[in-house]
């Protein structure tokens, strides 16, 4: 899969709700750039700091379910820090999170998750409270609501650097807290969102209700937050047991895309987002 835009588009924002100031370009000024991992894995890269979020690379945790090219994450470059959404293997991924963090650094986890076991000793984790920002080297985290699929603890992560705003949601569900997040925090440079509307079987009594994101539903939070564009994320997986997801949800997401509405960009694993595109 080669990075496309689908819909071409943006919000109306109020003035003075970007940085830089107006006449500047951002492209021409933000040392940020941002990569996309396997699954929802994505890499924050500026110049003396790298942070990853949902890291993935154990190749046992989906098998051949899962098709993505795991990309190596040991080659943090400057201050390293990991930030997990949730517990779930496929995204707290201890093997992933230990070669992130092999020299040193932070992990950092909603207030209320275990702490995870098996990392390098030199390695802080630090439980935050949601809504409290977090100053990790260049980067700005704050932890806000999301849902999660089973009702376990998630969150969604905003983050701040080089002048851009991110959104990261996990595999969350829709849920009533878009709007604060987008009230509190203001427009945003790209969300990235699942998209693969999945169903569970492995607990019981089943249902077919989706418990991740539907495409219809990943632009629906992007309007809300006022994102620029939606990075599509969490998608991919077929034969899994008692995991299903949505036939063809990248093909949905295009057909759910509103005109004028936010951008969707997609990238495969290893790709790097071009801010100008």
């Amino acid at each position: 899969m080669t990075r496309r835009a689908l819909v071409g588009g943006g919000l109306a924002v109020a003035a003075g709700a970007f940085w830089p100031p107006a006449g500047v370009r951002a492209a021409d000024v933000s040392p940020l750039r941002i990569q996309r991992l396997a699954w929802a894995g994505i890499r924050l890269q500026m110049p003396g700091a790298t942070l990853f979020v949902d890291p993935l690379t154990d190749p046992a945790i989906w098998g051949r379910a899962l098709p993505d090219r795991l990309i190596p994450v040991d080659d943090a470059a400057g201050d390293g820090f990991v930030l997990v959404t949730h517990r779930h293997s496929d995204h707290g991924d201890v093997a992933a999170i230990a070669s992130a963090l092999k020299n040193g650094g932070t992990l950092v986890y909603a207030a209320g998750t275990p702490p995870f076991s098996g990392l390098p000793d030199a390695v802080r984790q630090r439980p935050c409270p949601l809504w409290e920002p977090q100053m990790l080297g260049d980067f700005t985290v704050t932890p806000v609501p999301a849902s999660d699929g089973y009702g376990d603890l998630q969150v969604s992560w905003v983050i701040s650097a080089g002048g851009r705003r991110i959104f990261h949601g996990g595999d969350t569900m829709m849920h009533g807290g878009w709007w604060r997040v987008g009230r509190q925090f203001g427009a945003f440079d790209a969300a990235f969102l699942p998209i693969n509307g999945a169903a569970f079987a492995w607990r019981q009594p089943a249902t077919d209700e989706p418990a991740v994101l539907t495409p219809k539903q990943a632009v629906a939070a992007a309007t809300i937050l006022g994102a620029k564009r939606i990075v599509p994320i969490h998608y991919g997986v077929t034969g899994a047991d008692g995991y299903s997801e949505m036939p063809d949800p990248l093909a949905e997401l295009g057909k759910a895309s509103i005109v004028g509405g936010p951008q969707v960009t997609v990238l495969a694993p290893g790709e790097w987002l071009d801010w100008n595109n």
